[in-house]
């Protein structure tokens, strides 16, 4: 089985940087999907970056693209997120996720299996 636990999170002014980190326990397999979604209260969970385990093919949703980064440490089974130039509207708790479905709409949160309990993060403005 699967474990993620999260770290990195906090408050932040609008403007500001912050790394998420996900440490993952149990056997990864080189086909899984490794990423991040965020919900807010009140709204729906929504995929945030994603990236193919074996090969760093990597999918952002549109909020993201140029601002969010996410990368893997294989050697530190360790998944990232770096987050720059926050806003506002990203305030939500962050979950780093896994699953082993294919690379198709992989910015779905059905598609994965294994979630992490979540780091918040807040920007202030």
């Amino acid at each position: 089985q699967v474990q993620l636990v999260e770290s990195g999170g906090g408050s932040v002014q609008a403007g500001g940087s912050l790394r998420l980190s996900c440490k993952a326990s149990g056997y990864i397999n080189y086909s899984y999907s490794l990423g991040w979604f965020r919900q807010a209260p009140g709204n729906e969970r929504e995929g945030v970056a994603v990236i193919a385990h074996g090969s760093d093919t990597t999918a952002y949703a549109d909020s993201g693209k140029g601002l969010f980064t996410i990368y893997q440490d294989n050697a530190k089974n360790t998944l990232y997120l770096q987050m720059n130039n926050l806003k506002p509207e990203d305030t939500a708790m962050y979950y780093c996720v896994a699953g082993s479905g294919t690379w198709y709409d992989p910015l779905s949160p059905g598609k994965y299996d294994y979630w992490g309990q979540g780091t918040q993060v807040t920007v202030s403005s």
